[in-house]
């Protein structure tokens, strides 16, 4: 809880001092660094949506009519990803830079964003900047022979031979070591190989074997003393370290950060006992390999950063665009090979450069010739730019020739010389005419039309072709529909076919797969257009016609019929083929199932007759017809009669009527159009029966679907009453009576508009007689269902009032008219 009240505390207090900066700030007096600062800061307080970060920008001094601007820079430095380098600094103009004020002091925030995204820029400054490199030095290595001797350093001193003993001996701050039996010997100052040599002079008086070579003596360091090096000048973190005395400048420069934005990577200075005893360049290191100058520290030496005299920028298409620091004796070639040298895309011919003067900044072009005598002063910016998107020798040819593509304006290139680079016309050319587009110096284009077959035969004069022409000779196919045959009808794959010449119709029939069975193949129909029709005549023929006669073996009958483009066949059904067509009989009959019908004339009383006849428990009265289509028919349980699909529909139905009432209309028609689907067909089975052959015994049609019923006892009733259930039918009980079974109508029926469903599907609505309503006879089996009344919208008080104005207006009228 305090942590969140210090937060909004401290954006509180940014927000009041942001403030008071003022609104005078113009977005593009700001550099990228300023703006990712801002919005950096914005998101530090919280502040994360659009909306928000400016309103922290206006807050900042940024004008409210330059919002737009600023919206716009930071979306393009969002597609950048928001890392975008540069080394520009705010114009003189603006007089201010954005800083946060806290109690503890100020923190300079533009400035130190700007060296840093300078810094990331500076050829070098990742070396020592926590990179892979660490520099650190090879402790386990063989004592160097110029390694110097010093205060801490430990020596063993191996005998072998004659005499044998081992000495671990550490040196004195005043550089002696005490040697057993030899006494005192100063070895401080000087190398392992001038110890070594005064050591063994010492010992010879004391082991004589020495010096006759029967005894020999081995001198190495036992531990690597700390040194004290001091970095100094241009650099991330000056001081002191302590580093191990085999440690040279390069771990030094490392450990201390290298160089600040400030310091040089060219002049690095070692010094001892205050003299310069090494330079470092370490251009040398980052672009050879070569560790020039790199001395092993001593105790006490100062490594010094001078800051740099010249640095320049390259950018653009270069291979590491970077600022690099140059000497008084390099040239502008020197910074390329700094940089790489040139990417693949660079434009070398020239580089621009942007160059700064006693007043302001001037622009120059440096050509190519003056890369190497060209000497770069500080602030120089060198920018590579990239080749044109364009050719100058370019020329294509598309179309009809066997090689189109691109291809290089030879010296004297003309049409018929770059058809036969193309390989020559293909044998669809089209050759009375071709076009070449070409530019004119304004780039609008311009056409010029000539003949194919004439340039070729030398009958026309050769076109001379210039740089970027477009050549197209198109194909007789390219200028023409293409060319097509439909067959439909009574064929295995009717469909559209591609032309040909010498088509006939026997080869299309097998291109369709042949006929069907039930085709007839003495009447085969071809229909062809007529190009030219009188458009002034009522008469005129819209189309040719043709009828044709193929055997089996689909070879013309009489004379050959050769097929033209767009021709469309047709190939017939014989009048004396039918497929088999079936019917379905469910329930209480013999024998359920499927049948065929075997005649034109087949109707509901020879499918019952043929399916045995009605059960004793059948309810003819309740019996329907489903005539739901061939394609709907489903072969499955023979016996069962499938009433769930029935069931939904009715109650479809009483919703469609209840929704029409509360003037849902959009969910009416929903209902409506599930209703169409209803395929039910009222009949009368006991009259069917009684007198097969009426008009009541329907003929039957594929998918049909018969349906008997058992003798049905219960009487449903559902709707808006207060019991909806199912009840015992007893005869001669009325419509009231089994509404009252169901506990009567609920205060929202709606009773003038309930209907009776009736097992066979039909249905009968309640009728109006006076004042009284006439309900249907119920039957077993049926279905009362009692829809909802409609709800009365009340009259509101204002309502009221205009009835009110209304009345008293008509009165005021009629009392005047009466006068």
């Amino acid at each position: 809880m305090k942590k969140t009240i210090l937060t909004f505390l401290f954006a509180l207090v940014a927000i009041l001092t942001f403030a008071q900066v003022g609104s005078n700030i113009k977005v593009d007096e700001l550099s990228d660094a300023q703006i990712l600062q801002l919005v950096k800061q914005a998101e530090s307080m919280g502040y994360t949506s659009e909306a928000q970060i400016e309103q922290v920008a206006i807050s900042r001094g940024v004008r409210q009519d330059e919002i737009v601007k600023f919206r716009a820079r930071v979306e393009k430095l969002k597609k950048q990803g928001a890392s975008v380098q540069t080394s520009e600094k705010p114009t003189s103009g603006t007089g201010r830079e954005f800083s946060e004020t806290t109690d503890g002091g100020s923190i300079t925030n533009d400035k130190k964003e700007d060296e840093t995204l300078v810094k990331s820029k500076i050829f070098g400054s990742d070396l020592f900047s926590g990179g892979s490199i660490t520099f650190e030095p090879n402790l386990r290595i063989a004592t160097p022979k110029s390694y110097i001797i010093g205060p801490d350093d430990k020596l063993i001193i191996d005998l072998t031979g004659d005499n044998e003993r081992t000495y671990n001996l550490q040196v004195s701050p005043e550089g002696v070591i005490n040697l057993e039996y030899v006494g005192r010997i100063s070895v401080g100052g000087l190398t392992i190989e001038q110890a070594s040599s005064k050591i063994r002079t010492a010992m010879s008086k004391t082991y004589p074997a020495l010096r006759t070579g029967r005894t020999s003596v081995a001198i190495n360091l036992g531990n690597i003393r700390s040194i004290q090096v001091t970095v100094t000048g241009q650099v991330v973190k000056a001081g002191s370290y302590t580093l191990p005395s085999l440690a040279n400048v390069y771990r030094a420069l490392y450990v201390s950060g290298g160089p600040s934005q400030n310091g040089t990577f060219r002049n690095i200075q070692v010094i001892r006992n205050n003299k310069v005893i090494a330079t470092i360049d370490v251009y040398d290191f980052l672009l050879k390999g070569i560790q020039t100058g790199n001395v092993r520290l001593q105790d006490q030496d100062v490594i010094n950063i001078p800051a740099y005299n010249a640095r320049v920028e390259i950018s653009g298409e270069v291979k590491d665009a970077a600022i690099f620091e140059v000497k008084p004796s390099e040239t502008l070639q020197d910074v390329i090979n700094f940089a790489k040298g040139f990417t693949a895309e660079a434009y070398i011919a020239k580089i621009k450069t942007f160059q700064n003067t006693n007043k302001e900044r001037r622009m120059r072009d440096i050509p190519s010739s003056q890369y190497a005598t060209y000497q770069p002063k500080n602030g120089d910016k060198f920018v590579v730019e990239a080749i044109l998107e364009r050719f100058e020798n370019r020329v294509e040819i598309i179309g009809a020739v066997f090689r189109p593509g691109m291809y290089a304006l030879d010296r004297g290139l003309t049409l018929a010389g770059l058809i036969k680079k193309a390989d020559g016309i293909t044998e669809d050319a089209f050759l009375n005419r071709g076009y070449i587009n070409r530019l004119n110096p304004d780039k609008t284009q311009y056409f010029i039309s000539f003949d194919v077959a004439k340039i070729l035969s030398g009958e026309e004069k050769d076109i001379p072709l210039l740089r970027e022409d477009k050549v197209t000779i198109s194909s007789i196919f390219d200028l023409r529909e293409e060319y097509t045959v439909t067959i439909q009808g009574e064929v295995r794959a009717p469909g559209t076919f591609e032309y040909a010449n010498n088509l006939k119709l026997e080869d299309i029939i097998q291109m369709a797969g042949g006929l069907k069975e039930g085709a007839t193949p003495n009447r085969i129909e071809v229909s062809r257009r007529i190009k030219n029709i009188d458009p002034n005549s009522t008469s005129s023929k819209t189309a040719d016609l043709f009828v044709l006669n193929v055997d089996q073996d689909l070879r013309i009958v009489g004379d050959k019929f050769e097929i033209k483009p767009f021709d469309i066949i047709t190939v017939r059904n014989s009048e004396g083929y039918s497929i088999q067509k079936q019917v379905k009989i469910e329930g209480e009959v013999l024998y359920p199932g499927m049948y065929t019908i075997t005649s034109k004339s087949y109707r509901i009383s020879d499918l019952i007759k043929r399916a045995g006849g009605l059960t004793p428990f059948a309810y003819a009265e309740g019996a329907s017809l489903k005539r739901p289509g061939a394609e709907k028919v489903n072969p499955g349980d023979k016996n069962a009669i499938n009433n769930q699909e029935e069931e939904q529909k009715k109650f479809l139905n009483l919703e469609r009527v209840q929704e029409k009432n509360g003037k849902d209309d959009d969910n009416t028609k929903k209902i409506d159009e599930k209703l169409v689907q209803s395929d039910l067909v009222g009949i009368n089975l006991d009259r069917i029966l009684d007198k097969p052959m009426s008009r009541q015994d329907l003929i039957l049609e594929e998918g049909d679907i018969v349906r008997v019923p058992k003798q049905l006892q219960t009487v449903k009733v559902t709707g808006e009453v207060l019991n909806p259930n199912s009840i015992v039918y007893i005869p001669g009980k009325s419509f009231k009576q089994y509404i009252n079974g169901a506990g009567g109508f609920t205060s929202m029926a709606w009773k003038n508009r309930a209907y009776i469903k009736y097992a066979n599907g039909s249905a009968e609505g309640a009728k109006k007689f006076l004042f009284f309503n006439n309900y249907p006879k119920v039957k077993p089996g049926a279905e009362i269902l009692v829809p909802v009344k409609a709800e009365r919208e009340r009259i509101t008080a204002q309502a009221w009032i205009g009835i009110g104005t209304g009345i008293a207006s008509l009165a005021a009228i009629i009392v005047s008219l009466m006068r």
